[in-house]
């Protein structure tokens, strides 16, 4: 029998807020366990909160980014449950009135339905450590804001999940509402999966794989655990809805509790907190501040620069990639060079030292630099290639590199003359061989008078210098 996966997303992704979504301590990232806390976030008996402001504007702008209507009256719940990590034992959230709702996501070929997104606020972090056998909780985490970008279950592959949250990323960080590192748990999903019989319409049984924040786990996960669904229907198993954990270095998930259903938190209205009104002035004016989005920018780049779909693919899924081409390419006045050199060296030494473009750290308007230099013939494209590495490893100034280390071009013809005269004379015999139609001889006295003038000279100068001194 065939099956078909049935894949829906929960994302949950911190907001680029400078303080907390109901107190005022810092949402920065680390520091020492349990220093960003208050009374408010560690959930003493008798506080109240008050919402940050920037938090709901945060979500109006994700959900006019994705397609979504906005709740013009909306609400905080509590959602009851006890976990050391939650000192309130309940998390304030959204679940009767959501402040955005029945949206999408495009990717190659559909669209992904969003169910909705609401607001709610970030646990704590529990630090096990083994050595001692004890678990320690860091509350610096609580309060954090959080926005849970619900999905229809209209995802069917692991490279179509990957496409989804690639795509919804960008769109976060190009509105700049998070910096989706995640690495540090700013942009994390849980994974909802069911299979069922190719042609069945109702949904088999779901399983729940939670917070995870690398996509090739995800892609390992999503395929591991469709495959242990389908062995287990096989064996005339049932698949159990439950929440399961992931093992990336097993390859493996465990089952971890049963799946909880809403009915189960005890949900009901935050009685500290009034509902939030939203009016079409404000939805109008947030529509208005939108930044140009990664579909509409690939869109113009193809058009107005003629860049390969691939390439702007590529370029706009990430908008720190964005900002590189726009200021590399406004310094050189050369788009289709500039992304090229995004494509292969950019991208070559970003794999080299497994950096993230968010974590890049020259000054961009270098790449134009480096370009510039090239194109203008001051340097050759191999010693272009040196400098951008110097660049990037160490962001050196690109025009003071190459006038500190000697790398212009020669440009003296006489003395590029003089230099290829004497490696004519101390090769004779394959000047002698090219004269008699072996042209691999002409190829190697370019190379050895690249050589002896140190890559310092324009290679069509010193071939046609050549062709004029072995007289052939």
């Amino acid at each position: 029998m065939q099956y078909e996966i049935v894949i829906g997303l929960e994302v949950h992704t911190e907001l680029a807020t400078a303080s907390k979504i109901f107190c005022g301590c810092t949402t920065k990232f680390g520091g020492e366990p349990n220093t960003h806390v208050c009374e408010v976030c560690s959930g003493m008996p008798g506080v109240l909160p008050v919402l940050n402001q920037q938090v709901a504007a945060f979500a109006v702008r994700t959900g006019l980014a994705t397609n979504c209507a906005i709740t013009q009256y909306n609400k905080f719940d509590r959602k009851n449950y006890f976990y050391p990590d939650l000192p309130k034992a309940y998390q304030i959230s959204q679940l009767y009135l959501p402040i955005c709702r029945e949206g999408w996501v495009q990717i190659s070929g559909k669209k992904v339905r969003i169910h909705e997104i609401h607001m709610e606020e970030d646990a704590g972090k529990l630090i096990h450590d083994p050595y001692d056998d004890v678990t320690l909780v860091d509350y610096n985490r609580c309060g954090v804001p959080l926005l849970e970008i619900v999905s229809e279950p209209d995802l069917r592959s692991a490279k179509e999940t990957i496409e989804y949250l690639e795509k919804l990323r960008a769109i976060l960080q190009y509105t700049g509402v998070s910096d989706c590192k995640m690495q540090e748990g700013s942009f994390r999903a849980d994974i909802n999966l069911s299979v069922r019989p190719i042609g069945q319409a109702e949904f088999g049984t779901r399983t729940e794989m939670k917070n995870m924040n690398s996509f090739k786990a995800i892609a390992r996960a999503i395929e591991s655990e469709s495959k242990r669904q389908i062995a287990l229907i096989e064996s005339g198993g049932i698949v159990t809805q439950e929440t399961r954990r992931w093992d990336d270095n097993k390859g493996k998930s465990f089952a971890m509790r049963t799946k909880e259903d809403a009915h189960d938190y005890k949900y009901f209205p935050e009685p500290d907190l009034p509902p939030i009104a939203i009016s079409d002035e404000e939805i109008e004016s947030a529509r208005a501040a939108l930044p140009e989005l990664p579909d509409a920018k690939k869109a113009r780049y193809i058009q107005e620069f003629g860049l390969p779909e691939y390439d702007t693919e590529i370029i706009t899924r990430s908008v720190e990639l964005t900002r590189l081409f726009e200021e590399a390419s406004a310094v050189c006045g050369a788009p289709k060079d500039t992304a090229n050199w995004m494509m292969t060296e950019v991208l070559r030494l970003m794999s080299d030292a497994g950096t993230l473009p968010e974590d890049l750290a020259f000054d961009f308007v270098s790449l134009g630099k480096v370009i510039a230099l090239v194109s203008s013939g001051k340097i050759n494209r191999g010693t272009g290639k040196k400098v951008f590495a110097k660049v990037f490893a160490e962001n050196v100034e690109p025009e003071s590199y190459v006038k500190e280390n000697n790398l212009a071009l020669v440009t003296d013809t006489a003395a590029i003359r003089a230099e290829l005269e004497a490696v004519v004379a101390a090769n004779e015999k394959s000047a002698a061989a090219y004269k008699g139609g072996k042209e691999q001889a002409f190829q190697y006295l370019i190379g050895q008078g690249m050589k002896a003038l140190r890559g310092k000279a324009s290679v069509n100068m010193v071939t046609e210098l050549l062709h004029e001194l072995v007289g052939a």
